[in-house]
């Protein structure tokens, strides 16, 4: 499926939303739909920092994160093409946001209040949901992030559907994407 997309091919696939929006479980199912590798930044910033998340922003908090999650988009954005799944507020730093337009083509998965404070209800480690009520939270993340999200390559829509569709509805929207930049 991969040759879907031969104009973009020298760029990644970025995922942006918030937790629980579904980028990490819907960007392997989409890097397996177009043979590519799947990356996760939280998971490599882990790796970098030879600690969790929750320690690092306990220990150093979250400017330290956001530093090292830059640097990690970085090194991800200039590596061969993949697909790569980031941390809720990457994209609203502004050299961040740059770097990841500059060098991918963005998919933001936007889900409404409900579906995140039910997904994000299932685990835990998400340390900016720990600070308070989670409904008040993601609301207020909702009201900050959306309208930057917003300038995304393309928006999906994400809900009760399963998966496979949306990452089928990823598809499609990519294939216009392409058609659209040619």
């Amino acid at each position: 499926m991969n040759t879907i997309l031969p104009s973009v091919s020298d760029k990644s696939i970025v995922m942006i939303g918030l937790m629980g929006a579904g980028k990490s479980s819907i960007g392997r199912r989409l890097a397996d739909a177009l043979n590519l590798e799947f990356v996760d930044t939280d998971d490599e910033i882990v790796k970098a920092a030879g600690c969790s998340i929750a320690d690092i922003f306990e220990i150093y908090g979250e400017q330290a994160f956001r530093d090292l999650e830059e640097r990690v988009i970085e090194r991800l954005t200039h590596e061969p093409r993949r697909v790569i799944a980031t941390g809720g507020g990457a994209y609203m730093h502004p050299e961040t946001r740059e770097r990841i337009d500059e060098n991918a083509v963005t998919i933001w998965l936007r889900a409404d209040l409900d579906i995140l404070v039910e997904r994000t209800g299932r685990r835990g480690g998400r340390p900016l949901l720990e600070q308070g009520n989670p409904r008040e939270i993601l609301k207020s993340l909702i009201d900050k992030r959306y309208p930057v999200y917003a300038g995304a390559d393309i928006i999906i829509d994400t809900g009760p559907d399963g998966h496979d569709i949306t990452v089928q509805q990823i598809v499609s929207a990519l294939q216009e994407y392409i058609k659209a930049s040619t």
